[in-house]
C-alpha cells in the first residue's frame, strides 16, 4: 500500500520538524548573545535566562517563538507541519477506504484537516500585535481548537485502526497500537483535568510547563505512527 509508505515518512517529519523548531527557538531565546550585533539580534521580549521550561515553566512557547528572529523559524516550521498534517490525514482516510472498499470522508480526516488549518492560523497570528481584547481571545480560541480537533482526530483514527487490526496484521506493530491508545487517552484525560486550572488566573508556571509537555505529547502520536506501520515494498 503506497499510503503506508507516505504515512511513515510524513509521521517522522511531523514529529521532528515542530520539535526541532520550538527547541531551537528556546535555545535562541536563552542565548541571545550569539546573535548580538547581527541583523538577527534577538528582541528583548524574546530573551530569557537559562531554564528548562518542560520542568519549571519559566516561559511559554509563545514567548520563546513570537519575536524576531525566532518567528522566522517557528512560523514556517508550523505551516509546513500543517501541510504535512493535511496530507497525513488524507492518506489515512484513503487507507481506511481501501480496507473497507468505501469512498467516504471519515470524521478523523475532517477533524485532522481542521486542526491543520487552525495551526496555520495560529502560526500566522502569533506575534501580530493588536491591543484588542477580542483579538487576544480569538487567538487563544484558535490554539484551543487546534488541540481539541487534533486529539479528536487522533482518537477516531486509533479507533478505526483498532477495529481493522486483523486486516492490518501484516502491516502493523500491534504493541505500538496500544501505546497510541494509551497516549491519546492520557492526552484527553489531562486536557479535561486541566480545564479548571487553565480557566483561572495564576499558576502561570504550571500552565507553561503543561504547554511544552502537552505539545510534545501531541506530536509524539506521530512518532508512534512511524513505528506503528511496518516498511512496505
Amino acid at each position: 500500500m503506497k499510503e503506508i509508505t507516505q504515512i511513515r515518512k510524513l509521521s517522522l517529519w511531523i514529529f521532528l520538524l515542530p520539535l526541532f523548531a520550538i527547541n531551537l527557538c528556546l535555545v535562541i531565546s536563552q542565548n541571545p548573545q550569539f546573535l548580538a550585533n547581527t541583523i538577527f539580534a534577538v528582541d528583548p521580549i524574546g530573551q530569557s535566562a537559562f531554564s528548562i521550561p518542560y520542568l519549571d515553566g519559566s516561559l511559554s512557547i509563545s514567548r520563546a517563538s513570537r519575536t524576531f528572529p525566532q518567528y522566522l523559524i517557528f512560523k514556517p516550521a508550523m505551516i509546513i507541519t500543517a501541510i504535512f498534517l493535511f496530507i497525513y490525514w488524507k492518506n489515512n482516510n484513503q487507507l481506511i477506504n481501501n480496507l473497507y472498499s468505501t469512498n467516504i470522508n471519515y470524521k478523523f480526516k475532517t477533524f485532522g484537516i481542521m486542526s491543520a488549518i487552525f495551526l496555520i492560523i495560529h502560526s500566522i497570528l502569533l506575534g501580530v500585535k493588536f491591543d484588542i481584547q477580542i483579538y487576544k481571545l480569538f487567538r487563544r480560541i484558535v490554539l484551543l481548537l487546534f488541540i481539541i480537533f487534533e486529539i479528536i482526530a487522533q482518537g477516531i483514527l486509533v479507533y478505526h485502526l483498532y477495529k481493522a487490526k486483523i486486516k492490518l496484521v501484516d502491516f502493523i506493530n500491534r504493541n505500538v497500537l496500544f501505546f497510541k491508545i494509551i497516549l491519546v487517552s492520557v492526552l484527553a484525560l489531562v486536557a479535561i483535568l486541566s480545564v479548571p486550572i487553565l480557566v483561572t488566573k495564576g499558576n502561570t508556571h504550571f500552565k507553561h510547563a503543561l504547554e511544552w509537555n502537552y505539545f510534545v505529547g501531541v506530536i509524539l502520536f506521530y512518532l508512534f505512527s512511524r513505528f506503528f506501520w511496518r516498511g512496505t515494498t
